[in-house]
């Protein structure tokens, strides 16, 4: 494997781990969530449509989502390895016969639906990702419990602390006291 090919597998890496990629094919309905820069404020927006296509393969691979905005037809190229996508999701599978979908660049309306699939793959996929939505639902849940955990020990901690400056500030006072009352003591003419 050559150097190109190792950086390209690093960077692959690093994008999967930081995100979730969910297996989709041309002629599924994706809502592709990208990062939108306006001066220094970010926002997500959604992009929703039908992948009419993927093309390319490791870091270079990409998708086309095409939809109807204001009955005119819009397509975005997205990098599949893109920093700028936040998240995709797969709204619906759809049966096609086509790897690339151009042909609906000519079609209007009814002419260009695309059926639903309801085969076995397309349950298992949904399966899978109800799975892995109801694993991250839980790991947000134990996270939140964990952070509250630790603020409640942070609190308990401070407050411990606090308890035992206020008994070492009463401690010093108290020796204070003593120090000043022995050394009234000691000034004291002892009364022959």
């Amino acid at each position: 494997m050559n150097i190109i090919e190792t950086l390209e597998k690093e960077q692959m890496e690093a994008m999967a781990a930081k995100r979730t990629m969910p297996d989709f094919k041309a002629g599924d309905n994706l809502r592709v969530n990208v990062r939108v820069t306006e001066g220094t404020r970010e926002r997500i927006q959604a992009y929703e449509g039908v992948c009419i296509s993927r093309q390319g393969s490791g870091v270079n691979e990409s998708f086309t989502v095409r939809k109807i905005s204001y009955g005119e037809g819009v397509e975005r190229l997205f990098p599949i390895y893109s920093p700028m996508i936040d998240s995709v999701e797969v709204v619906r599978r759809g049966k096609v016969r086509r790897a690339k979908l151009y042909y609906l660049r000519d079609r209007r309306g009814k002419s260009a639906r695309i059926t639903e699939a309801t085969d076995v793959r397309t349950r298992r996929l949904q399966e899978g990702e109800r799975q892995i939505a109801i694993e991250a639902k839980a790991a947000k849940e134990a996270e939140k419990i964990a952070a509250a955990e630790a603020a409640a020990a942070e609190a308990a901690a401070a407050k411990a602390a606090a308890e035992a400056e206020a008994a070492a500030l009463e401690a010093a006072k108290v020796a204070a006291e003593a120090e000043a009352a022995a050394a009234a003591a000691a000034d004291k003419p002892v009364n022959e």
